[in-house]
């Protein structure tokens, strides 16, 4: 499990929220808590603050590489990861995500590319358009508009190919909304493989999801781990999860407090349900939890003043918000053709009071609202982190150590394997080489079978088959609100 961008600090801050909210006693604790074992240092080969494709790429493959590099190294050689090597052996595999199914982490596990940006192109890998095939049995996420083309509603493809068709073709079991979803009945009723894309981009923070459109974390990981517990149970072979609390990240890359307590309390639940399985299954079963990075340097403090420092903050300021800053500015930049008086209006009403439940706005504040209009996230979620005293030192991520997590039953090779790798502080490299290990897994062997197709194209896309090497003619991929 990856709780991506979650650092030290996401930990105290939501621990804090939840004890406000739930009226709690101070002593109480998070699922994740109960689960410490270690900490892992997260540079990648060419900087000291990793990306997410580098991070999940030390997790996947058990080695450093550089940043914006999916499932590839240094010299663009594809990587063997953890997933295909485990379906190689029989296993079965998925991938659970919030963001978009072809982003950074669930990329690293299913597919190579020498950069993230080609999303297109990591879509064609996880339905099996790559040398190995199809090595993923299960997808649920979000991204459905990379597997569509773009004269598609909600297809934002480069090509005239639409990866759906494709895959109900070669027999994937196609879910595209909540109400199928709820039919596949918490993973009993499951036919493998199974495509579930959720959402055109990302799934909503938390904060801002309807649960009668998109299923929650939990509900998702749920659904994965007992579909494939089904599909394995007449098998020798187990099955590999990823499961990824993928907007954690998000919140911390737009210093949104509020979102980011929502987004760390659902991969808490969904880790849970991880947990559970695991305590009740016959089968070793090892629960790994940790993150790729940190993400806003996040502090649970900030000082406003230059007096003697006041030690405190304040949970009820995220509390009050009942949406995110994300969803607040798009509602606000929606707005057209209001004078000023009435666009005033709305911005005191709907998007403080009614979003944020903040009363005490200034004139200030509500000027530089109506200033950024079009773009007034930012604004939006410092006034919640001024209300709550929350501090950020970056929109990007940082180089702090992140939280290892993990769980086995006591008194079982897998517990003290688990124990004895991965007690303590470690690179991040070493998770992966565990996982390999503990598997008994040989991802240099998937190496040499991807790289032997090397020179070859993918002649139904028309091109080679990990991508461009030109890191700048990709850029204009990415879309302006895919995060890095």
């Amino acid at each position: 499990m990856v709780s991506d961008g979650m650092g030290p600090a996401s930990l105290s801050l939501t621990r804090t929220f939840r004890q406000y909210v739930e009226e709690l006693d101070y002593s109480d604790i998070l699922n994740l808590d109960k689960h410490f074992i270690g900490a892992s240092r997260t540079r990648s080969s060419d900087s000291p603050i990793t990306d997410s494709a580098a991070g999940a790429t030390a997790f996947s493959c058990g080695k450093k590489s550089y940043n914006n590099a999916v499932g590839v190294l240094p010299d663009h050689n594809a990587c063997g990861t953890i997933l295909e090597s485990a379906k190689l052996h029989g296993m079965m595999t998925g991938l659970v995500v919030t963001t978009r199914i072809t982003d950074a982490t669930p990329a690293a596990f299913s597919s190579h590319a020498n950069y993230r940006w080609e999303e297109d192109l990591i879509a064609q890998h996880q339905l099996g358009y790559y040398p190995l095939g199809r090595m993923v049995d299960l997808i649920i996420g979000g991204g459905r508009c990379h597997f569509l083309p773009k004269f598609v509603p909600g297809g934002c493809r480069n090509d005239d190919h639409d990866l759906v068709k494709k895959a109900q073709k070669s027999g994937w079991n196609y879910v595209d909304n909540k109400q199928d979803f709820d039919k596949l009945n918490q993973g009993k009723n499951v036919t493998l493989p199974l495509l579930a894309l959720l959402a055109d981009g990302d799934i909503p923070f938390d904060l801002d999801r309807d649960d009668k459109v998109y299923p929650s974390l939990a509900e998702t990981a749920q659904t994965a781990i007992r579909a494939l517990e089904e599909a394995t149970k007449d098998s020798e072979h187990g099955f590999f999860l990823l499961i990824e609390g993928s907007r954690i990240d998000h919140a911390g890359h737009q210093n949104d407090p509020s979102a980011q307590v929502r987004e760390v309390l659902a991969y808490d639940a969904a880790f849970k349900a991880a947990i559970d399985f695991a305590e009740s299954s016959d089968v070793e079963t090892i629960v790994i939890s940790t993150s790729d990075h940190e993400t806003g340097g996040l502090a649970t403090a900030k000082q406003l003043t230059p007096e003697y420092p006041e030690y405190i903050w304040y949970p009820e300021a995220l509390a009050n918000a009942s949406h995110s800053g994300e969803f607040l500015s798009l509602k606000l930049k929606n707005v057209v053709d209001y004078s000023e008086d009435k666009l005033t209006k709305f911005i005191t009403e709907e998007i403080l009071e009614n979003g944020l439940g903040v009363y005490d706005y200034s004139d200030e504040e509500i000027s530089r609202l109506i200033e950024n209009k079009n773009n007034a996230q930012d604004v939006i979620n410092n006034i919640v982190s001024v209300r709550s005293q929350t501090g950020w030192s970056t929109h990007g991520h940082s180089a702090v150590d992140v939280n290892i997590y993990g769980y086995s039953k006591k008194n079982t090779d897998a517990h003290i394997s688990l124990m004895e790798s991965l007690v303590g502080n470690h690179e991040n490299i070493e998770i992966g080489k565990f996982m390999e290990s503990w598997l008994e897994l040989d991802l240099d062997a998937v190496s040499k079978k991807l790289n032997s197709e090397s020179d070859k194209e993918i002649t139904e896309f028309g091109q080679s088959w990990t991508g461009s090497m030109d890191a700048e003619s990709l850029r204009e991929l990415r879309h302006d609100n895919y995060h890095i």
